[in-house]
C-alpha cells in the first residue's frame, strides 16, 4: 500500500514537472527564444 501512494505520488510530480516545462517552452517569443530554453533546459540536467 505504501509503494502505491509513493507511485501515485511520484508520477503526480513528473506531471506537474512536465507542465511545468511545457509552459515556459510555450512562452517562448520566437523560434530562438525557444532553442535557448530548451539549451537551458539541457544543460540544467532535463531528460526527454
Amino acid at each position: 500500500m505504501f509503494a502505491y501512494i509513493l507511485e501515485k505520488l511520484s508520477n503526480w510530480f513528473e506531471s506537474a514537472e512536465r507542465s511545468r516545462r511545457e509552459e515556459y517552452l510555450a512562452s517562448s517569443s520566437d523560434v530562438f527564444d525557444l532553442e535557448r530554453r530548451l539549451r537551458a533546459l539541457e544543460s540544467s540536467g532535463y531528460t526527454h
